[in-house]
């Protein structure tokens, strides 16, 4: 039970193996999903701080950074989410989830700590992308602990 049907109909149907997977194969599919949207999310910022215009503006390249390596840490709590689904430890599951989501909340608010720096408008809908994504692996991963 998920706000995100369509989401997370699409998704697991994107993957094959997902027809005869368990409700935990299911859980480690939609992690998986979210792990390649918060690695490419981290690449993605990483080549905007490259290729920024303006060289002189440290500021923003320093918030480009820190948000590229809090979409590393958000792939790598759902690395260590998949892990713990493996070892039938949800609880640890969900709490990584939680995790890899609050990271994208993390980048956003440091855009909002100085003043002039605007929010990249394509960022918005990576950011999104990946909160949904975890809020679908994590109503799975709930259903497992009942």
């Amino acid at each position: 039970n998920t706000k995100y049907y369509n989401l997370c109909f699409s998704s697991l149907k994107s993957n094959p193996s997902s027809a005869n997977a368990d409700p935990k194969g299911l859980a480690v599919i939609m992690v998986g999903i979210g792990m390649a949207n918060a690695t490419s999310t981290s690449l993605y910022l990483s080549s905007k701080m490259l290729g920024t215009a303006n060289n002189n503006d440290s500021t923003f390249k320093r918030v480009l950074k820190e948000c590229a390596e809090k979409y590393k840490y958000a792939s790598d709590a759902l690395q260590a989410s998949a892990q713990d689904l493996v070892n039938e430890a949800y609880d640890y599951a969900s709490m990584h989830i939680i995790a890899a989501y609050d990271y994208s909340n993390v980048c956003h608010n440091l855009f909002k700590l100085y003043s002039g720096l605007v929010y990249p408008s394509e960022l918005a809908p990576r950011e999104d992308g990946l909160k949904c994504l975890c809020d679908v692996a994590l109503g799975i991963v709930e259903n497992l602990n009942r």
